[in-house]
């Protein structure tokens, strides 16, 4: 059989062969487009704790380096505390005077309820002796009238009385004002007690700036972006460094709007890191995004003129990502490739 023979008969069982595999091909795509819905504008991201001054300070010791691991509680960065020190000695003096005024107060009070009682004491003695004098002038009036007694017993009978009038009276405006003495006392006390508390406070608020120049680590994570240098001066609020926070990273995925008609949360999802082209993470939807990505961007694609032009929209969808010992190999930022199992 000739060459040419041969040709013309494999030929079409080539050709038959060919259009077999691209069928088979396009009917497993066909297939898996059915059941799956993918992308790659997806990114791995995480936690990412900003580690921040809470007062002004020259910084005396850096305790960490980048990229290195840090637990709560980790010592990170020290700064200047002398004159800190200074104001909560100055503010824990300032209690002890105020603890003392209390003391004080509490002494006069006590000292004004003394005189009141004895004040009482004197009331009650210059009622008994007006009593008597007063008996004693009445007598010697009436032996004046009947002539028996003389004019030397009567006027020492009416200054008797007078006098004991007097006392009576001494002791009373002396008794009122003890009283007044006294209400004085406790409210001085309460004012002395007020200074307690303020003063009280202000220790604390001391303490709490001193304990500001230590910052420590809130969570456990990896130190980023260390951009601080000892002797340098921050001021409150700036930026030292970052954590990124440990085991706590997931990904988000922005589907096409048009994709989303059959996509649910908790459905499976395969992660293919373009890091790691040959490990497949799996996870499960946890949320979708409450707007589209153009909505939160500076500067939305809307059109002042009116005119509009639709363009297909793309959906954040956060993907959690199942635990397991190959997710320490992850990043955040890294692009992935999501695709999600339709049930």
């Amino acid at each position: 059989m000739s060459e040419k023979k041969k040709v013309k008969k494999i030929g079409p069982f080539i050709i038959a062969s060919v259009l077999v595999i691209l069928l088979v091909i396009a009917f497993i795509k066909i297939q898996y487009a059915r059941k799956h819905e993918e992308t790659d504008d997806a990114q791995i991201e995480g936690n990412i704790s900003p580690v921040a001054a809470r007062i002004g300070g020259y910084i005396t010791d850096i305790r960490v380096v980048e990229n290195q691991k840090v637990m709560p509680g980790d010592t990170l960065v020290c700064l200047d505390n002398r004159d800190l020190l200074a104001r909560l000695a100055q503010a824990e003096a300032a209690l002890e005077n105020a603890k003392a005024a209390v003391g004080g107060a509490q002494a006069g009070t006590a000292t004004a309820q003394s005189t009141v009682v004895s004040g009482k004491s004197a009331i009650e003695a210059a009622q008994v002796r007006v009593w008597q004098t007063k008996q004693e002038f009445n007598r010697f009036l009436n032996l004046r009238k009947e002539g028996v007694s003389t004019q030397q017993q009567f006027d020492a009978a009416k200054a008797a009385k007078e006098a004991a009038e007097a006392q009576l009276n001494l002791a009373i405006n002396q008794q009122k004002t003890a009283q007044a003495s006294t209400t004085t006392s406790k409210s001085q006390i309460s004012v002395a007690q007020a200074q307690v508390k303020q003063r009280e406070a202000e220790v604390e608020m001391a303490r709490l700036q001193v304990s500001y120049a230590t910052l420590t680590a809130v969570t456990s994570g990896t130190i980023a972006k260390k951009n601080i240098q000892p002797g340098q001066l921050v001021q409150a609020g700036q930026s030292l460094f970052a954590i990124v926070r440990d085991n706590q990273l997931w990904v988000t995925a922005n589907f096409k709007e048009t994709q989303l008609e059959k996509m649910r949360m908790g459905q499976k999802a395969n992660v293919t890191v373009d890091a790691y082209p040959d490990k497949v993470f799996t996870g499960v939807i946890e949320s979708f995004s409450p707007a589209t990505g153009a909505k939160f961007a500076l500067l939305p694609p809307d059109n002042a003129s009116g005119n509009f032009v639709k363009v297909v929209q793309r959906v954040p969808v956060r993907i959690k990502l199942n635990a397991t010992a190959d997710l320490a190999l992850l990043r955040a930022g890294m692009n992935v490739k999501a695709s999600i199992i339709l049930n």
